[in-house]
């Protein structure tokens, strides 16, 4: 273990969320989902009579689609409006937010958190594997086009979860998978959060350290869903005395 981080001794194997813990494709995730879901309702409104209510890019965001899978999280946000679509539109209204989101990305590119590079560039010098764990299907893009995926070992993102048959967060079994795959037993690796599902989904596993990473002002809520620590940049847990 390397005097530069401060993790607890046992923890030899560090696990990260991609959206909103390395990278800044959080607001970029909120913005589509809500371009995608204001169209949605506001056509139902027409449609039923019913009053539209937009979707809340903080409040909505972070309770149901944030850390999820896509059509997890579309099925979610519209049950919690008392609204139960077949599969068949949860399946189109998840394509047209990755149409919106990839779109974005395209156009505006993607920004990574400087206090998160750091931090990688740290637990690589300690020797310690990587495990990136998204629910996202661009994972593997989003690295590659940051120059992420030179810190990373292993990546159980959206693609690999659908091909697995794997749960998405708040269930652990992708944290799972990526402890697995870095060769390290759940009591030895930490893991890096933002989003409330994801920070379930490290204390459900039984993860040797949770930290939640709060950049939205919500440090009370990650506490109460599991976060052992809540910083709000990764660069908190670099020794630099």
């Amino acid at each position: 273990m390397s005097a530069d981080l401060r993790l607890p001794t046992g923890i030899t194997a560090c696990l990260f969320d991609l959206d909103g813990v390395l990278t800044k494709t959080a607001t970029v995730h909120a913005a589509a989902w809500q371009e995608m879901f204001d169209e949605y309702l506001r056509a139902r409104s027409k449609q039923t009579g019913e009053k539209f209510v937009p979707f809340d890019p903080v409040a909505d965001y972070d309770a149901y689609v944030d850390g999820r899978p896509r059509e997890d999280g579309t099925r979610t946000f519209l049950q919690s409006r008392g609204i139960h679509p077949d599969a068949e539109t949860v399946h189109a209204l998840s394509e047209r937010k990755n149409q919106l989101v990839l779109h974005k990305i395209e156009h505006d590119g993607v920004e990574v958190y400087p206090g998160s590079v750091d931090f990688l560039r740290a637990v690589r010098a300690a020797g310690m594997p990587v495990a990136v764990v998204s629910s996202s299907a661009n994972c593997k893009q989003v690295l590659a086009s940051t120059g992420l995926d030179q810190y990373v070992d292993v990546r159980i993102d959206g693609l690999v979860a659908e091909r697995d048959h794997l749960a998405g967060k708040p269930a652990p079994d992708t944290y799972l998978t990526g402890a697995k795959a870095l060769g390290v037993p759940p009591s030895a690796g930490a893991v890096f959060e933002d989003a409330l599902a994801g920070v379930e989904a490290g204390r459900a596993g039984k993860f040797g350290y949770v930290v939640g990473v709060d950049r939205v002002g919500q440090a009370d809520e990650l506490r109460k869903h599991g976060a052992d620590i809540v910083v709000t940049d990764l660069s908190e847990l670099l020794v630099t005395e």
